[in-house]
């Protein structure tokens, strides 16, 4: 990993984050809420999204260079915990509680690389927990639950323990974890409030052990939606993801629109006598908990954002400039998800998109414009 400060103190953050907002804001200035952190802006790099990928995306050194190139500095990196666990699943197709704790070291090398890659061309590694042991998001692979298992949490905490130590050398500046992706709804009998702060806090106290000031995001409950404001601690920022409406963001996506029912997205979308039911009125209401939380001095990034490729263009960028610009008068930084991809900004598969060929991928312009804009 490239040198950088050893750790983000308050001072060092106010100053990089006044620089990244003058650079980088565009139109919209920054404004006071937020200052905890800096407005870290860029992309979900989806490498090692899912272990069951049959031909998972390799980011390349030119992928990192484009990112810096158009001026962004963050990369998030979900991870599935299946990857460095040495166990047959590949060829059980299931992975046996007791095998979760052992480690195969081999399969750290892909990951370390891509972060030192990223490093040196200046961007900022999120590290998230995508799958974790008991725990992801529109899945049941998992032999056991975090939220009602000890030996789930037992191995939550051991596998946040190993990336701690491991990465206990990359600075503040390179690197920050984020604990969890979209945390669930509470529900009776599967997973409470209290739940999940406890094990966040217990996941926090485990790497605090080694890397004391190490910045770490926490997920907002309900699929990221939700503020959880006794986890507003030292050192940590909470993290929200810009979906809403669904019915924008995931037209047509399979593990949202199941059935196909959604309508065809409009956006501000509008009730059948033609008056807005969901528009920017409701945006700028959703991140009003968000924002009010910056405010109180808690880092805010959203760590994923965007629409899927069935969404009409057009519609997809209204609906996205309205969430630049909410964030962004925040001081709020992005992630889109994801770089190459369906969400993303090169091979996205829109039919509706007059793609510009870049060094043999396809560029949404109109889209890399907007985002350049904030």
């Amino acid at each position: 990993m490239r040198p950088g400060p050893p750790t983000l103190t308050r001072r060092t953050l106010l100053a990089a984050g006044a620089a990244l907002g003058t650079a980088l804001a565009g139109p919209f200035e920054p404004a006071l809420p937020q200052h905890a952190i800096p407005r870290w802006r860029g992309f979900n790099l989806l490498d090692f999204f899912q272990a069951f990928q049959p031909s998972p995306p390799v980011t390349t050194t030119d992928d990192l260079r484009w990112i810096r190139d158009w001026g962004f500095n963050f990369v998030r990196i979900p991870l599935d915990y299946w990857l460095w666990v040495d166990s047959p699943w590949r060829t059980l197709g299931k992975l046996n509680p007791y095998h979760v704790k052992r480690i195969d070291e081999a399969a750290f090398g892909k990951i370390d690389r891509l972060m030192e890659q990223a490093n040196q061309f200046g961007l900022h590694v999120n590290l998230c927990f995508h799958r974790a042991p008991g725990y992801c998001i529109a899945d049941d692979r998992e032999p056991f639950l975090l939220w009602r298992d000890a030996p789930a949490e037992e191995a939550f905490l051991f596998h946040w323990d190993l990336f701690a130590r491991r990465y206990r050398a990359v600075s503040n500046y390179d690197l920050s974890f984020n604990l969890i992706n979209e945390a669930p709804v509470p529900k009776e009998g599967y997973m409470s409030r209290e739940d999940y702060i406890r094990i966040m806090k217990r996941a926090i106290a485990v790497i605090r052990r080694t890397s004391p000031s190490r910045l770490i995001f926490i997920d907002g409950l309900d699929v990221g939606n939700t503020v959880v404001d006794e986890l507003a601690l030292p050192e940590t920022a909470q993290s929200v993801h810009a979906y809403w409406p669904p019915q924008v963001s995931h037209y047509r996506a399979s593990w949202v629109d199941k059935d196909s029912s959604f309508a065809l997205p409009t956006w501000p979308v509008l009730n059948d006598n033609g008056t807005v039911k969901m528009g920017r009125q409701q945006l700028e209401e959703m991140f009003a908990p968000w924002i009010a939380l910056a405010k109180r001095g808690t880092g805010v990034n959203c760590g994923e954002c965007g629409a899927y490729n069935r969404t009409p263009h057009g519609v997809f960028l209204a609906w996205m400039e309205d969430v630049m610009q909410i964030l962004t008068k925040s001081g709020i930084g992005y992630g889109l998800w994801n770089f190459h991809g369906p969400f993303g900004l090169l091979d996205s598969g829109r039919t509706d998109v007059a793609y510009e060929n870049w060094h043999g991928a396809q560029l949404d312009r109109k889209l890399l414009n907007l985002l350049q804009n904030y």
